[in-house]
């Protein structure tokens, strides 16, 4: 049940990968989800938000992400939070990871050198990797942004590769529009599903996002083996 918990944590925060080029949405967006069993019993919650702005006014400006999870099951609890920072344009430029799974914590950092074409991963008591990179990589949160961003231009993104601390290749196919129940009401939204495979695993899962001008983030759907778990907008 652990392993099959955390899974579940890190798919969701991968599979929630990003926003429009007039970027509506980014102006202090705060989303709040619901994460939950396959009985539709909550696990949880999580929220992402995004923002933009100058660190000083000779500074360039910089879109942030934060993707946070507070979750748990009997005797095991999940505090996650994820930071990320990327240009305008959607390169990252960096994403911090801080991590409590049970008793075991985590902390790392990946920054990315986009001119150099390298990504460095650091964490906290461990190593350093130096990973190589493509043109305008994005770590996970970013990737999300610019997914929202591509569809509301009506546009699919072409497979990739995410970082997420390992890298992903990120395959998405659009699966048409459905009628999806938020809350006690019933919207439409474009139905995307997708697949991420990493250094050890493969992993498919399908996200659902609103027909407004942002493109939000409605529903996101993981299978597996204990059932369907979901994360779901509140409104």
């Amino acid at each position: 049940m652990k392993h099959v918990f955390l899974v579940l944590i890190c798919l969701v925060a991968l599979s929630f990968g990003a926003s429009p080029a007039t970027a509506p949405g980014l102006h202090n967006e705060q989303l709040s989800y619901s994460i939950n069993w396959p009985s539709g019993l909550s696990l949880g919650e999580s929220h992402l938000n995004a923002a933009s702005g100058k660190a000083s006014e000779d500074a360039p400006t910089r879109l942030h992400f934060e993707f946070g999870v507070d979750a748990a099951v009997p005797g095991f609890q999940v505090l996650d939070r994820y930071q990320a920072s990327a240009t305008p344009d959607f390169c990252s430029v960096d994403i911090e990871k801080k991590t409590q799974h049970g008793k075991k914590k985590g902390d790392e950092k990946t920054t990315f050198d986009q001119q150099a074409g390298t990504a460095s991963r650091e964490t906290e008591g461990g190593g350093k990797t130096e990973l190589q990179i493509s043109s305008c990589a994005k770590d996970a949160l970013t990737y999300l942004y610019y997914v929202r961003h591509e569809l509301a231009q009506g546009r699919l993104p072409a497979p990739q590769t995410v970082y997420f601390g390992a890298p992903y290749q990120v395959r998405l196919e659009f699966a048409g529009t459905q009628s999806i129940r938020i809350g006690d009401s019933r919207v439409d939204a474009d139905r995307l599903t997708g697949s991420a495979k990493g250094p050890s695993s493969e992993v498919s899962f399908e996200v659902f996002f609103l027909k407004d001008a942002s493109r939000t983030p409605a529903l996101v759907r993981v299978p597996l083996s204990l059932g369907v778990f979901s994360m779901e907008l509140v409104k």
